[in-house]
């Protein structure tokens, strides 16, 4: 079993990812911890918190951060033309959820669990990497106790989705993503150069909603303003960018990757870009030596993820 956190800013595609992992019957899912990005930390909370009661997801929920890692950072404006004012594509959701959230900060819940669960505990973060960031900063050695790191965000050999340059999570924090892209855990990075290329569409989930009744049919629904976005990029559907995330702690013989030391840009024009030095390749001294090598993600079996995530969907068994 894979004991797994899910770090998440409830969002449109992180409902899937939080459906697959939930669903999965190799995913033990330890908990939930919110952050800010797709919208507020109070709405990406109320979100997670009526998922969980949708789809009976035992596990807790954690609050997380509000504001980036560096607190002098200017405020962006919530990605509301993506999911929504809502955060879940402006479906009706009560203003607020009957459901207590866990009393821990999401940093103390994930430097507990992993500290109750030494080397066991792979982070799934598909926000902005600020939970992780103020964990590691109250307590260095969990990243020697975690299993992994899977993060969705970054771009390395195709354009950004928020400037030319640069992935909206890692934007939305850049200095704590470079915090965890340095430290000496094993991260592993699913960015757009796999996510872009993984698209479901719009009749192929109608389709899984068919087949799933009312929770699927959630998803569906959640997911119809998200497919109408991203209208300009891909032909009546949507990228599944977190979801991919979920697939790779499964299945990672679906994708191609690379290694080496990474680093992210904070500042300046190149804001949020994140830069391989690839293993093998040398360069003069510079900002990348002695430091962990990563693994970042570069190709993908995109059918085969799509049709996975679709299965363990649709497959309640473990339920």
């Amino acid at each position: 079993m894979h004991k797994v956190i899910y770090d998440t800013d409830p969002g449109v595609d992180d409902a899937m990812a939080l459906l697959f992992l939930h669903r999965h019957p190799g995913i033990d899912l330890l908990g939930v911890t919110t952050v800010f990005g797709n919208a507020s930390v109070d709405t990406t909370t109320r979100n997670a918190l009526f998922l969980k009661r949708e789809w009976n997801i035992p596990c807790p929920v954690a609050r997380g951060a509000s504001i980036t890692f560096d607190p002098s950072r200017q405020e962006r404006p919530w990605p509301t033309i993506v999911h929504g004012h809502n955060g879940l594509g402006n479906i009706a959701v009560p203003e607020t959820i009957d459901l207590p959230t866990d009393p821990r900060p999401a940093y103390q819940f994930i430097i507990d669990t992993v500290r109750a669960n030494p080397g066991e505990v792979t982070l799934v973060a598909v926000g902005r990497m600020t939970n992780l960031a103020l964990a590691l900063k109250h307590d260095p050695e969990i990243a020697s106790l975690v299993k992994g790191v899977v993060i969705m965000g970054g771009n390395f050999y195709v354009p950004g989705n928020v400037s030319p340059v640069a992935e909206a999570n890692i934007h939305g924090d850049p200095e704590a993503a470079d915090l965890i892209m340095t430290a000496s855990w094993k991260v592993v990075v699913v960015g757009l150069d796999v996510t872009g290329a993984t698209t479901m569409g719009r009749s192929y989930l109608a389709d899984m909603a068919k087949a799933g009744g009312p929770s699927v049919q959630l998803l569906s629904d959640l997911s119809q303003s998200y497919i109408d976005f991203y209208s300009h990029l891909v032909e009546d559907g949507m990228m599944v960018h977190d979801s991919c995330a979920c697939v790779y702690v499964v299945a990672p013989e679906l994708f191609d990757t690379i290694e080496g030391s990474v680093r992210v840009v904070c500042g300046g024009i190149a804001d949020g870009q994140t830069i391989i030095k690839p293993n093998g390749r040398h360069f003069p001294p510079g900002d990348w030596d002695s430091l962990p090598s990563q693994i970042v993600c570069t190709g993908i079996r995109s059918q085969q993820v799509v049709d996975l995530i679709r299965d363990v969907i649709l497959d309640e068994g473990k339920h």
